[in-house]
């Protein structure tokens, strides 16, 4: 098997051994991955500073909102009314990220935490031992 690689490497001018180099890419892209994981502060930090950064793009842009608005209806200008459309849309889209940024918070949360117990019971037998065995946990239950 090694002798089809090693001729395809030597038709394609590579080197006869690319294992090692893989793996090492390999090793070098999951260890950023885990890092990235294992930091939880600096996912909050940045949660907190996008929360901020976008409470003042709305802000911001009900505030464009309002003086684009009173010029619309001061000058009846049809471009006025659709800037007023624009700024409409782009706010509303940022009220979107905010709550997709909540929403992809609570899930991260989430998968912090998750099932901290988690109880299993298989049966592995027929029907009729099932009830045998139920009418036995009864009997027994009704004894005590």
């Amino acid at each position: 098997m090694k002798e089809k690689y090693n001729a395809l490497n030597s038709e394609f001018n590579l080197p006869s051994t690319t294992g090692p180099i893989i793996e090492a890419e390999v090793t070098k892209f999951k260890k950023t991955v885990d890092e990235i994981k294992s930091s939880g502060i600096d996912i909050g930090k940045d949660y907190d500073y996008t929360r901020g950064n976008l409470y003042s793009l709305i802000e911001k842009g009900q505030e464009a909102l309002n003086g684009v608005l009173e010029l619309a209806q001061e000058t009846d200008s049809p471009r006025a009314y659709e800037v007023v459309g624009q700024i409409l849309k782009s706010v509303s889209d940022t009220t979107d990220k905010l709550a997709d940024l909540h929403k992809k918070m609570k899930d991260l949360d989430e998968d912090k935490s998750g099932p901290t117990n988690v109880t299993n019971a298989l049966f592995v037998g027929s029907t009729s031992e099932l009830s045998k065995l139920l009418k036995q946990q009864t009997d027994n239950n009704k004894k005590i």
